[in-house]
């Protein structure tokens, strides 16, 4: 039995979904901890694109069973509408998905609020799908549950309760009065279509646990999103690190196996925020033009630089990674010289560490070590031997300031664009 935890290394658009399919071969169980339809997982299965947003992309595996956690904030129509982009596919989704009790929901008023704070001066860059204020319900004690939109009189009260307390707010989108009849009416429409999805996830875990069962837990976004321990206030409204698969799915820390992290060959993020290493000018666009660089959910373009250690050093350690999964590296191929930022200028000073200032990150200059690159492709190249001598030793050189070892490189969508350096990297593998 293990139970292993995929993580984001960066601020998401990692390559995590791919990752995922890869592992879910090995796992039996596929688990979503965090997180809601702001994430975005890009995988190609069959020859076809699938982008999922709440549904774990282990669901695509034939066989595997899919568990929605109690970390994750979940809109019940966006729900809907993935179930039925997969059924359309032909994708079996019955007695395969479970949804948790104690997901929170998401109601249009959230989305409301989503896009109201937007408009203000400081603007995060959310998805505006309501993630954060749902959140923001939850820990406000005044969240409703699944469990709670399951029961008639229970939802119908909860619902009048929150409608009047954020009546003022409500009023510069419709009425409360009008809003409330168009919740009720998609709950009439969407909770049968639901209903025999939920269950008591954290219990079924503990089932399969003791059944010695293969579990993978998934993360949305990735570790400088996190709201602790990322770039703030620019981050998302949950805890993508590792510690989130626990109190997201009522699993016990002691229980982890192994943490696997996902990251780029370089590095990308939304618009927003302090970003050192990014690369300015048309290099930058051609680089992220080349990589595809936009949002899977969002569309919005990525900003993208040069790898960062130092970030990238502090994501590890607070995972508890122990394996990493290099992506993307087939983005690299074109370029004459390829750079790894080392450390952050700071004044008279050299920063190893992450800085959390947000002042400090403004102002650091990145400090580089220039590698030579390779300049021939890698694209279908299948063997870690194979790959042109000074992409193997830029692979090598991240793995030494790093200090953990590479599992695979990833250079593409599809499962067969991957290079397994080391082939057994999970328990019982």
């Amino acid at each position: 039995m293990s139970l292993v935890v995929l993580v984001g290394l960066q601020w998401g658009d990692e390559g995590k979904g791919k990752v995922c399919h890869l592992l879910s071969s090995w796992a039996d169980w596929i688990v979503r901890y965090q997180g809601g339809n702001n994430a975005g997982h890009t995988v190609v299965f069959d020859d076809k694109k699938y982008v999922l947003h709440l549904i774990p992309s282990g669901i695509l595996y034939p066989g595997k069973k899919c568990i929605i956690g109690n970390g994750v904030v979940v809109d019940p129509v966006a729900l809907v509408e993935e179930i039925d982009f997969l059924r359309k596919r032909k994708i079996k989704i019955t007695d395969r998905l479970y949804i948790s009790l104690n997901c929170h929901l998401i109601f249009p008023y959230h989305k409301y609020m989503d896009a109201f704070r937007e408009k203000l001066k400081t603007k995060i860059g959310t998805t505006k799908r309501g993630i954060g204020p749902s959140y923001g319900d939850k820990f406000a004690r005044v969240g409703i549950r699944m469990v709670d939109y399951m029961e008639d009189d229970t939802f119908e009260k909860l619902l009048s309760s929150n409608l009047k307390e954020k009546a003022v707010f409500i009023r510069k989108f419709q009425s409360p009065e009008s809003l409330k009849k168009q919740i009720m009416k998609e709950r009439a429409r969407v909770l049968p279509r639901i209903r025999n999805f939920v269950a008591d996830t954290a219990l079924m875990l503990d089932s399969r646990i003791k059944k010695k069962r293969n579990i993978l837990f998934e993360g949305a976004q990735g570790a400088m999103l996190d709201c602790d321990f990322g770039t703030y206030p620019f981050v998302t409204s949950s805890n993508p690190v590792s510690g989130g698969a626990c109190t997201g799915c009522g699993v016990p820390p002691v229980m982890i196996n192994t943490v696997v992290g996902v990251t780029k060959a370089y590095t990308t993020r939304v618009g927003l925020g302090p970003f050192p290493t990014e690369i300015k000018g048309a290099f930058g666009e051609s680089l992220r033009k080349k990589g595809d660089e936009y949002g899977a959910t969002t569309g919005r373009p990525r900003r993208v630089g040069w790898l960062d250690i130092v970030q990238l050093r502090m994501a590890i350690r607070i995972n508890g990674a122990t394996k990493v999964a290099l992506t993307k590296i087939d983005v690299l191929d074109e370029l004459k010289e390829i750079k790894i930022c080392t450390g952050y200028k700071y004044g008279s000073g050299l920063l190893r560490d992450f800085p959390y200032s947000r002042k400090i990150l403004q102002e650091v200059i990145p400090v580089y070590e220039v590698l030579p690159g390779w300049c021939s492709g890698t694209r279908g190249i299948t063997s870690f031997g194979k790959l042109p001598a000074n992409a193997r030793r830029f692979v090598r050189r991240i793995e030494e300031l790093c200090g953990v070892k590479m599992i695979l490189i990833s250079m593409g969508r599809a499962k067969k664009e991957t290079i397994y350096i080391e082939k057994k990297f999970l328990p019982n593998d």
